[in-house]
């Protein structure tokens, strides 16, 4: 289902915008689902990670003429990054031919590069899609069993839809692997696969907290500014979400600095050789994993205009997840596993604070009911769907 509205999304934005980019990171599905789009389309597709199709787009001009009134197609688009500089030429002189529709579909699996170079070179040109990992309303629905399968493996298809679980173990190890030894170096920042893997494990370890940098700092024995940039990296290539907190001028002492999730959890169970769902129950990072789960599939599905944050203060007054979805429009989560949920005191007081116009707490149940304050207890597939419907 979320699939298919990304791909109506795709297709509203090449109607509107003469260029798309869908991003997300590698092997979550973004080929497959372009190339599903394009089939109902007159297309080519490039693969710029193969050396022959990066030969036929070296002079793109060239290529957009001879395949003039085609949707082109440029797969893991970061590798060819000067393509953008001549690509704002093409699209103008389309224009001017009175072609405003769709002319190219950009994927890419890191933002770093993409969004510099297309937002300089393509701006008023192109609109930006995300791609999400597999989710809980496309796999489990309201199955318990399948959601925790989901959770522990990750929203990565070959991952979540491995025969075993160590073979979904092994899929991940390799991934990060991957990452770590190839991708990141071709993408330019010239750091240590070891030491980045290291940031990557403690980033995991502390799942669902508050950045701490000077802590990582002297646990990497690098300066703070360096943590930044590490995880300014981590953030660009989809792989960790730094989620900011909610800052208004209300007279109390906020938590400013923001929490962090590895977004995936498959591969947070990975770096931390969590093997199955048996062993994440007993293992210390449960409560931010599951929280980092929730966090995910709730994003996965909110309107574009959407901004989320959390909400802590120092005297403890706290929420999970702030959707500011309108100027007074400010839904408060929770985010309990127990199926029996209880609140405690610094959410109520943190929802005053805010002033929120809808209060939820996302447990593991299926039933949705009322709870005090009119606070709604509701499971995650049903919240989902109701942000589906705004």
């Amino acid at each position: 289902m979320i699939k298919r509205i990304l791909e109506d999304a795709i297709k509203i934005a090449l109607n509107r915008s003469s260029s798309v980019a869908l991003l997300g990171p590698r092997q979550v599905g973004k080929t497959t689902l372009a190339l599903y789009v394009a089939e109902k389309d007159s297309s080519v597709y490039l693969d710029l990670e193969n050396s022959l199709d990066l030969i036929k787009v070296r002079d793109i001009a060239i290529f957009q003429a001879e395949n003039s009134g085609k949707l082109i197609i440029l797969d893991e688009v970061q590798r060819l990054p000067e393509i953008f500089l001549q690509l704002r030429g093409i699209i103008d002189k389309e224009r001017r031919k009175g072609n405003k529709k769709g002319q190219f579909l950009f994927l890419g699996s890191a933002s770093i590069d993409l969004i510099q170079q297309s937002g300089e070179s393509l701006a008023g040109r192109i609109s930006y899609l995300e791609l999400f990992p597999i989710n809980v309303l496309e796999y489990a629905g309201n199955s318990m069993e399948k959601t925790n399968l989901l959770w522990t493996r990750g929203g990565f298809p070959e991952s979540l839809l491995s025969v075993t679980d160590r073979d979904s173990l092994t899929w991940r190890q390799d991934f990060i692997k991957t990452y770590l030894e190839r991708d990141i170096p071709q993408l330019g920042p010239r750091i240590p696969a070891q030491t980045l893997e290291r940031f990557w494990t403690m980033l995991a370890h502390r799942q669902g907290t508050i950045l701490n940098a000077s802590l990582l700092a002297r646990s990497l024995e690098v300066s703070s500014l360096t943590i930044g940039r590490y995880l300014d990296l981590m953030v660009d290539l989809l792989l960790v979400r730094r989620l900011q907190p909610y800052l208004f001028n209300i007279g109390k002492r906020l938590v400013k600095a923001p929490k962090v999730f590895v977004r995936d959890t498959g591969v947070v169970h990975a770096l931390l050789n969590i093997a199955d769902y048996n062993n994440l129950l007993s293992h210390p990072v449960v409560g931010g994993s599951w929280e980092g789960f929730v966090v995910e599939n709730i994003l996965s599905v909110i309107p574009r205009t959407t901004k989320p944050y959390f909400y802590k203060t120092s005297g403890g007054a706290e929420i999970d997840l702030v959707l500011e979805l309108g100027m007074d429009e400010l839904w408060a989560i929770e985010i309990k596993r127990s199926s029996a949920p209880s609140l405690s005191k610094g959410f109520y007081v943190a929802c005053d604070d805010i002033k929120a116009s809808q209060k939820f707490v996302v447990y593991a149940g299926q039933d949705t009911f009322k709870m005090n304050q009119d606070v709604t207890a509701i499971s995650l597939p049903d919240l989902m769907n109701k942000l589906l419907k705004l």
